[in-house]
């Protein structure tokens, strides 16, 4: 696949799979913790829409209105994925409370599970393969996505795990069906709160990672040849995009030609390194930074 859309597309795919696979495992057991699986499906399919819809409004190029892109509609869909799954999980303990005051036998447990488990393994196949076009892309919405179905994936293989013990238990231990359920709303509140905190961040213009500031001032430095220095540096990320901004201080007799070729040169080996950045660099006199630092000081 040569584009984000397209791994989108597959997670919608998959959700559309599961959803058939879960309600059906649902229909077979009457489980309240089969239903809470297949109540997160429907999040999934939802989630997958909108990641569809932001990532391709994102890969829109800057216009007159967004000169810098739209690459912060991935934000949006990833903390509109999370505030999903804490309303899937508010569904999920609300079945769960109705089923502890109200507990059901259930039937068809087998072979229900065994559904629940096919439908577990292609959403861990799609994650997969969503994170690592989440990493080729750097795709905040894929990456989302991804790590949703890593979610229902676990939240499956415990819940199976833990509604296989009444295959063997006697009918008063019904009340694991539901204390079941609990326990996978609890696991994804956790990643939901975590989706909307890394949106947050993304919305409010967080600068790049620690790892990457080390980057791009050993490249500064070194593209400089050791005889330039900076001041003033300040990165942004935006979606997949990343804004760098810097006053680089150059000695003053240098040329307008000699400046401008530096500044190429150095904006060349950021972006070789960190795809797509955007870069902005403002030339200052060396000698006249030396001056202001002896009146500060």
């Amino acid at each position: 696949m040569s584009n984000p859309a397209r791994y989108a597309k597959l997670s919608v795919a998959a959700s559309l799979v599961t959803l058939a696979l879960k309600f059906g495992a649902w229909a077979l057991t009457n489980s309240v913790g089969l239903l809470s699986d297949a109540t997160e499906s429907v999040v999934n399919l939802a989630a997958g829409l909108m990641a569809l819809i932001a990532i391709t409004i994102a890969a829109r190029p800057g216009d007159s209105r967004h000169s810098y892109g739209h690459g912060k509609a991935e934000y949006f869909s990833s903390g509109a994925e999370g505030v999903l799954i804490l309303l899937a999980a508010a569904g999920i303990v609300w079945a769960s409370w109705e089923r502890f005051g109200n507990p059901a036998p259930l039937e068809h447990l087998g072979l229900g599970l065994s559904v629940a488990l096919a439908a577990a393994a292609v959403n861990l196949l799609v994650a997969r393969t969503m994170l690592r076009a989440a990493r080729e892309f750097d795709s905040i919405t894929l990456e989302a996505d991804a790590r949703h179905l890593l979610t229902d994936v676990w939240t499956s293989a415990g819940m199976v795990a833990g509604l296989g013990v009444l295959l063997f238990a006697p009918p008063s231990w019904q009340a694991i069906d539901p204390a079941i359920a609990c326990l996978m709303a609890a696991n994804i509140v956790w990643t939901g709160v975590s989706l909307i905190r890394q949106s947050v961040a993304g919305l409010m213009d967080s600068g790049l990672t620690p790892d990457e500031l080390i980057v791009v001032k050993a490249v500064i430095e070194t593209s400089g040849g050791g005889e330039v220095s900076y001041r003033s540096l300040r990165t942004r990320k935006s979606g997949p995009n990343r804004f760098i901004d810097f006053a680089l201080l150059v000695a003053g007799s240098l040329s307008v030609r000699e400046a401008h070729d530096l500044c190429c040169r150095i904006e060349d080996d950021l972006e070789a390194v960190l795809p797509r950045s955007s870069v902005t660099i403002h030339i200052e006199p060396l000698e006249e930074s030396a001056s202001d630092n002896a009146s500060a000081g």
